[in-house]
This record gives structure tokens, C-alpha cells and sequence, in this order.
């Protein structure tokens, strides 16, 4: 079953190309930016065990990051999501 998350990851992370590269590996779609506040926010769209992967990854970040929590929520699937991109 697809789902689409929206999520921030917080913490150190500043982590928009980890995000992509993650999300590129699985063929999830959607998109990611920083935020003012050294978080990251996007959404994310996929089937369910990608999706578990992907965050299982968003989780732990790059090996600079210290991730302290990533929150989600379920939104919409947008029906034709092009690839994941990353967006200022």
C-alpha cells in the first residue's frame, strides 16, 4: 500500500542531500528542505516497507548528524509525485 509522510527530522542534521540520496536509493518520492531551526522537512511517498527503510535510514542521518527525533505525519497520496527533490 503507497502512503506519503510528511516529516521532520530534528536535531544537528542539516541533512536535505542525505535525505534525497536516501530517497533516491529507494524510489521514494516527494521532497525535503532545511529549515532556520537546523531541521529538515519534507514528505515522502512510497509503499509501505520502502517507506519503513527510508526512515529507518532518516533515523540515524549521516555520520556528522545527531538526530534527535523525527516526527511523522500521513498525509494525501499525490497521485503522478514526481522524483524526490530537494527545495529551498
Amino acid at each position: 500500500m503507497v502512503k506519503r509522510v510528511y516529516f521532520e527530522v530534528h536535531g544537528f542534521v542539516q541533512g536535505k542531500y542525505f535525505t534525497r540520496k536516501k530517497a533516491q536509493q529507494y524510489g521514494v518520492t516527494g521532497w525535503c528542505r532545511n529549515t532556520i531551526d537546523d531541521t529538515v522537512e519534507g514528505e515522502a511517498q512510497g509503499n509501505d516497507d520502502i517507506m519503513q527503510m527510508f526512515f529507518n535510514d532518516i533515523n540515524k542521518g549521516p555520520g556528522h548528524a545527531n538526530v534527535t527525533k523525527v516526527t511523522k505525519e500521513d498525509r494525501d497520496v499525490v497521485e503522478g509525485d514526481g522524483p524526490f527533490e530537494v527545495r529551498r
